[in-house]
């Protein structure tokens, strides 16, 4: 049985709760998925200033499951993924990362459609670092996150309009750019006949993947594991401690 951690770096139950369902729906049988919220930080992370005080509630969750055999980072964003890696003792998986992988092997032209257009610059630039800034480009449909789970909001509208337009611009697949659309993929397949590609469940079938092979986070180099030292103030229980 492998067992996967997914943290949800935003403090917002109910999408915690829509993570953890696409999750379980396209995990193996043996795989335990353990989906968890984050104890401190914003309920959304919307733009570059929500994701710097979301990676130590993130780092907090990862430290309390000892136990895991991967994890995800369930936020577009990558939130906190390099951090997260050099923490964590089990390898680490970002929704990003993982839907751009995936969608790359079965089209050539990508369209993220993420939430509010201040979240494209961020993500372009996730695209670029992970070297699909000649296949993928990035939109938004100009929903707020806390919007696509509340009634009325017309959020579905507004996202089923933007793949719309991105399929008219000549995209080939669709990622959707936010873990709160998880729920929505196969729904908008069907609808769009183009394979729509969700990063939680793209994250589940690699983290599982890297748990079934035994693969570790290298720690040569990059992800080396953080030098002990004194942290002061609030971040003073984050201080990295000796190894051994």
């Amino acid at each position: 049985m492998a067992k996967v951690l997914i943290v949800n770096p935003n403090t917002t139950n109910s999408m915690t709760e829509t993570i953890g369902a696409a999750a379980r729906a396209v995990a193996n049988p043996d795989t335990e998925i353990s989906a968890v919220t984050s104890a401190m930080g914003p309920v959304s992370i919307e733009g570059y200033y929500d994701e710097a005080f979301a990676v130590p509630g993130l780092i907090q969750a990862l430290m309390n499951a000892p136990d895991a055999d991967a994890a995800i980072v369930a936020c577009f964003d990558d939130t906190g993924l390099d951090a997260a890696r050099t923490a964590a003792r089990f390898p680490v998986v970002g929704i990003c990362e993982a839907a751009l992988v995936t969608a790359g092997q079965i089209a050539k032209r990508i369209a993220v459609v993420t939430t509010l257009p201040r979240s494209i610059v961020p993500l372009e630039e996730l695209v670029r670092r992970y070297g699909f800034a000649e296949r993928a480009q990035v939109t938004a449909c100009d929903v707020a996150v806390l919007d696509l789970d509340k009634p009325g909001s017309g959020a579905e509208a507004k996202l089923e309009a933007e793949i719309a337009r991105a399929l008219d611009k000549g995209a080939e697949a669709i990622v959707l750019g936010c873990a709160g659309m998880a729920d929505l993929a196969q729904k908008l397949s069907r609808k769009f006949d183009v394979p729509v590609v969700d990063g939680v469940a793209a994250a589940v079938k690699q983290a599982e993947a890297l748990a079934g092979l035994k693969l570790t986070t290298s720690r040569r180099g990059s992800y080396a594991s953080p030098g002990a030292k004194k942290y002061d103030g609030i971040l003073a229980s984050f201080a990295p401690k000796a190894s051994g």
